[in-house]
C-alpha cells in the first residue's frame, strides 16, 4: 500500500511541475503576442475573391473591414490573431455584396463582437438576411456610416468615415460604399470598398487633401470601374494593395488599373500573388512585415 501511495505522489509532483510549465509557457506566449511596441497592424487576408481587413491598434483593439466570401476568412483569422483571443471589438462592413459579408457569418458565429457599423445599403443575398439576424442575436451595438463619424481604436489610432455622407438605402451596393480613412500618427490607409470612379471622385472633390495616404487598398480588387487618376492623384499613395483570388472569374486586377498604378508610381501588392499582406506602422513609416 505505501508503496502505491509513494508512487501516486511522486506522479502526481511531477504532473503538477509538468501544469506549471505549461502554463508559464502560455503566460509567456501571451505576454510576447500582446507586445505590440506601439504598432499598427494592418492585414489585407488570404480569402480569394473579395474583402478582409484585419486591424489591431497599438492598444490592441481590433477592427475587421469586411469579412471575405466564407468561412475561410477563420483560416486566415488564425494567423493574425492568438488562438486564446475570442473576441473582436468592431466589425465594418464595406457593402453588403456576398464577398464583402458572408465571412461574417462565420466570424459571428465564433468570435465575441461589440460594434458592428453599416453603410446604410441593403443586400439581395440570404446571406445578408442571415447576418442580419446574427447581430441581432449577438447583441452587438449596430452603427449606421455617415461623414463626420470618428472611431477611436486606441494608441492615438482612429478611424474616419468620408462616405456614406446621406441616407444610401436607395442606391446600389457598390454606390453606397463606406469610404474610411486609418490614422495612426504620420501614418495613413484610405480603404475605398467597392466605390465607383464618380464616388471616388466625389469624396476626391469634398475631401482634397485629407485623401492623401501611405497605403491605399485598391478599389472593387483591382475593377476599372474604380481606381480613378483624380483619386490616385489626391491620395498619392506610395503603396497599394489589391484583395482578389488567383485567376478568378472577373480578370481582376483589370490591366489598365496596374498601368495606372504604374505610372502613378505606385508600389502595388496582391493577394492574389503573394497570399495574406501585412502592412505595419509605428506611427511615422509603414512597412509590410
Amino acid at each position: 500500500y505505501n508503496f502505491y501511495m509513494e508512487r501516486f505522489w511522486a506522479n502526481l509532483r511531477w504532473h503538477l511541475l509538468g501544469l506549471l510549465f505549461v502554463a508559464t509557457g502560455l503566460i509567456w506566449y501571451a505576454t510576447i503576442s500582446e507586445d505590440r511596441s506601439g504598432t499598427l497592424t494592418v492585414a489585407f487576408l488570404d480569402i480569394g475573391q473579395g474583402d478582409a481587413i484585419f486591424i489591431e491598434s497599438p492598444t490592441g483593439t481590433q477592427m475587421m473591414i469586411d469579412g471575405g466570401p466564407g468561412a475561410v476568412v477563420l483560416r486566415e483569422l488564425g494567423k493574425v490573431m492568438p488562438f486564446y483571443d475570442r473576441s473582436i471589438d468592431l466589425l465594418l462592413v464595406s457593402n453588403p455584396d456576398k464577398d464583402h459579408l458572408s465571412g461574417f457569418l462565420n466570424v459571428l458565429r465564433s468570435f465575441t463582437v461589440r460594434a458592428v457599423v453599416l453603410p446604410g445599403t441593403v443586400g439581395a443575398s440570404a446571406e445578408y438576411r442571415a447576418f442580419e439576424v446574427a447581430v441581432k442575436e449577438e447583441g452587438a451595438t449596430k452603427v449606421m456610416a455617415r461623414r463626420g463619424q470618428r472611431l477611436h481604436l486606441g494608441g492615438g489610432a482612429y478611424f474616419d468615415i468620408l462616405f456614406p455622407d446621406r441616407d444610401v438605402s436607395d442606391l446600389n451596393t457598390n454606390d453606397g460604399s463606406i469610404v474610411g480613412k486609418l490614422v495612426y500618427g504620420n501614418t495613413s490607409f484610405l480603404f475605398p470598398g467597392d466605390a465607383p470612379s464618380a464616388i471616388e471622385e466625389y469624396v476626391s472633390y469634398i475631401d482634397k487633401e485629407r485623401l492623401d495616404v501611405d497605403v491605399l487598398k485598391i478599389g472593387h480588387h483591382g475593377s476599372k470601374t474604380s481606381t480613378s487618376e483624380a483619386l490616385l492623384g489626391f491620395a498619392s499613395p506610395t503603396m497599394a494593395v489589391i484583395s482578389a483570388g488567383k485567376e478568378n472569374r472577373y480578370g481582376h486586377p483589370h490591366q489598365e488599373i496596374l498601368e495606372r498604378l504604374k505610372q502613378f508610381e505606385v508600389e502595388t501588392l496582391g493577394t492574389y500573388e503573394r497570399g495574406r499582406v501585412i502592412v505595419v506602422s509605428d506611427g511615422e513609416t509603414v512597412r509590410v512585415k
